[in-house]
Parts: structure tokens; sequence; C-alpha cells
């Protein structure tokens, strides 16, 4: 017998009963005898028998699976905010379905229809750096599946969203480089189309303008993918302007480690020469050197709400009670000063 295949039949043959007897053991049926109750109960331990999810969610309409969709699983910020949903939903009750677009729309796509056609009860997710129309994710609202979106989210007024003060976190990085004397300071950006970037930039220029300090397009550099080297060669460029920068605000921290390296490589020094503040305090951030100052976000905090809130939609929907209103919750920011920004 295949152990990984064992059904309710397998189990009656076993036991010379009639699989209605065995559906009704299992599910502890006054009508069905105590030793019929054990034996049935023994023998499905021992074969490892599981109950069919689909053949039960097609009769109840719900299956207690959440899927989730994140840009990347190796990424610490998305890490911690797994770890979050997954302690919320287990405690729930919930079984969670975990995929990652990679960044990329085709895959975020894909992951999308096969979660849906999976009969999950909701979903949670935080689209691709590639994602640039909407229409996959509003066919999947369209057919009634509840959606929380977080960090990098689909701004629509008709969904749940979790998200950080990314305007915040931004103008209290700059206007801390601007405490420590710093006037020329660049913005490393990420993706122009996710709202996180454009909440960072916003910040940014929100900061030097509350100081009196011109906003200078020649010190924002694009870096799209976020990553160590993009970052570097951004501030290559930087670096090669008549008047260099005397501080760098990145919008994450892989860039701004990036950033270290050309500072380093030109013979200059951090953060006598030109300060850095990255933005996700990466587990690697305080180990650089000199240690990385950072935006700290709440990953955890954001799993535990988002997973929070898409239950709560789930539930009363499985109740047939009235659509909640969506809900945006805010999270705070905290800025982790280190040594790479401390001018002495």
């Amino acid at each position: 017998m295949n152990f990984n295949q064992v059904t309710i039949k397998d189990i009656a043959r076993e036991l010379g009963i009639s699989p209605s007897t065995v559906s009704r053991a299992l599910k502890d049926h006054p009508d069905i005898s105590p030793e019929t109750k054990r034996l049935v109960n023994e023998l499905a331990e021992k074969l490892n028998y599981q109950p069919n999810v689909v053949a039960l969610s097609l009769r109840s309409s719900k299956t207690n699976t959440i899927g989730v969709i994140i840009p990347e699983i190796v990424h610490f910020f998305f890490s911690t905010i797994i770890s979050g949903i997954e302690d919320v939903a287990y405690s729930a009750g919930y079984n969670i379905i975990i995929t990652q677009s990679n960044e990329s729309l085709a895959r975020e796509k894909s992951d999308l229809k096969a979660l849906f056609n999976s009969r999950v009860d909701g979903m949670l997710m935080s689209i691709s750096r590639e994602t640039v129309d909407f229409e996959h994710i509003e066919n999947i609202l369209s057919k009634g599946m509840p959606i929380v979106f977080f960090d990098r989210i689909y701004d629509t007024p008709g969904s749940s969203k979790v998200i950080v003060d990314d305007k915040v976190g931004a103008k209290e990085a700059t206007l801390h480089l601007i405490e420590q004397g710093c006037k020329r300071i660049a913005h490393l950006e990420g993706p122009p189309n996710l709202h996180i970037s454009k909440q960072r930039l916003e910040g940014y220029r929100e900061a030097l303008s509350e100081a009196g300090l011109p906003f200078d397009e020649s010190l924002v550099a694009l870096c799209p993918k976020g990553t160590t080297e993009e970052g570097k060669l951004a501030t290559e460029k930087l670096l090669s302007l008549k008047t260099k920068p005397d501080a760098i605000f990145a919008s994450n921290d892989p860039a701004a480690m990036g950033a270290m390296q050309a500072i380093r490589q030109a013979g200059l020094k951090i953060p006598k020469d030109i300060a850095i503040v990255g933005f996700s305090n990466w587990q690697l951030s305080s180990l650089m050197e000199p240690p990385l100052s950072s935006v700290d976000q709440p990953g955890y905090e954001m799993g535990q709400e988002a997973a929070r809130i898409l239950i709560r939609h789930i539930e009363l929907k499985s109740k047939k009670k009235p659509e909640p209103a969506p809900e945006v919750k805010l999270l705070k920011t905290r800025l982790i000063v280190r040594e790479s920004s401390v001018k002495k």
C-alpha cells in the first residue's frame, strides 16, 4: 500500500468495515462504538492518513489555507515578515503556502493563478519591482478573493494594506545627515514604479526643503534593482560630479553597502568625507566597516498585522457577513544611528 495516498477506502478494507463507518469514526460520530473508533484512529495514524483537503474544501468552501506572494524569500526583511505571518496564521488554525515572484512580473502572475486554483481562502501579497500593470490582480479581486497587500502595495482603495511610514523614515534619515552638517546629500532611488520608492524620495525632498537646502536632480541616482553592484556603480557616477556629495541616503541597505565600496575605492573616508544612511536595517548592516546607519522597518509586526487583517476578512466572508471596510495599517520606522553617518 502506498502510504502517501491512503484513503478512507484503504482503512475500511484493512479493517473489513464500510468506508462510511470509517468516515463517521474519524469524525467521532456517536453512533460508532468506542472500540471501532479506536481501531480506525490507530490504523489511520499508523498509515499516516491525511484528509483530502480539496474534497473537504469542495464541501465546506473553506480550506483554512492562506497564500503568500513575496518578491524574495532570501531578503532579510521579507523573511521576518514571513515569520510574523506564520505565527498568526498557525495560531488561528491556518496553513500557509509561500511563493516568490523573484522580482518577475511573469512569475507573479503565475503564482497568483496557482494560489487561486489551489483554492486558498485569501492571499497576502507584496508586488514585484517589475509590476506596473495590475490587470492580473484586478482579475483575482473581481472573483471575490480577499487580498491584503503589504510593504510593496497595489494602491487600490478597495483592498486592505499594511505599510511602514516610508516618507517619515526617509525624512528622519535625511534630517539626521543634515544635523551632521551635510549639505550635498545624494539619494540612491529605488524602482520608481513602487510606492515605497516614491515615498522615500518624497521624504528626502521634504527634509531638504525644511532645512532650506535646494533639491538637485543630479544628486539623485536611480537604483531600480537595489543591488550592491548597482549602488556601487551609481555612487561612482556621483563621485565623478564636479562637486561631490558629502552624504548619501540610500533607499535600501544593499545599495548603501555598494556606495560604501565605491567611496573606499575612491580613497575617501566614511563618514568623514561622505556619511551614509541606508533603509531596512539588514542583518549585515551592523557588521559593516564602519557599521551602517539604517532605517529599521518592523517586518515581523507587518507580517502579523497583515495576517490578522486577512483572517478577519476570511472569517467574515465564510459566515456570510457583510464585507469589511478596507483597512490601512501604517507602522512606524526607527532610525538606527551607527558610525557610518556620525561626523566627529
